[in-house]
């Protein structure tokens, strides 16, 4: 018998063909279901639904309540506030079948979805983008990009720790935690 290397609350429900990586937790009521890959160190939150084949890398935050269905892939050290939600069918009607039709959804690297939000599916979520609580997303999202609303619209910009970036006038910014030095340039940033 080989060891199990995650942990799972016992009132959570694993579906045989998952592939589940070590020091992952699972805890209560929360449903993992068949033929999804979850990276290590992941942490899913109580009551949370990841539907068949989503793909999360390794430290992926799932926080209480999320729904996170079937075309969805997140890439390492993204977080998902509570409550929050993808979509994965773009005009779902209780009596048409659309499981062929299913959009997909790409969260990049340390990406954070606020709580409360709704994200609609077919969208990229860009590396290190913010999404604030409650927004809606119907567009991609650039990297580095803070977004808030609904429907969601930017802000601004911000660093790899969370922070604003305030750009100057030669497009450098720099984040006041880690001392990361930004650029702006045509519209994307970069980190230097």
């Amino acid at each position: 018998m080989v060891e199990q290397e995650y942990y799972a609350h016992e009132t959570a429900v694993i579906d045989e063909g998952c592939t589940i990586g070590k020091g992952t937790k699972v805890w209560h009521f929360s449903h993992i279901m068949q033929g999804c890959v979850i990276g290590e160190e992941c942490n899913i939150g109580q009551n949370v639904v990841v539907s068949p084949k989503v793909v999360l890398g390794r430290n992926v935050k799932v926080q209480n309540n999320v729904s996170i269905y079937t075309g969805v892939v997140c890439d390492d050290d993204v977080f998902l506030g509570p409550s929050c939600v993808f979509t994965n069918v773009i005009n779902p009607r209780s009596a048409i079948s659309r499981k062929d039709q299913y959009a997909h959804t790409h969260v990049g690297k340390g990406a954070t979805i606020g709580a409360n939000s709704t994200i609609v599916c077919g969208h990229n979520i860009g590396e290190y983008a913010f999404i604030g609580a409650g927004a809606v997303v119907t567009k991609d999202i650039p990297d580095y990009a803070l977004y808030v609303g609904n429907p969601a619209y930017q802000l601004g910009w911000i660093s790899r720790c969370g922070h604003r970036l305030e750009f100057d006038s030669e497009g450098n910014a720099q984040c006041p935690e880690s001392g990361e030095r930004y650029c702006l340039h045509n519209g994307k940033v970069s980190i230097l």
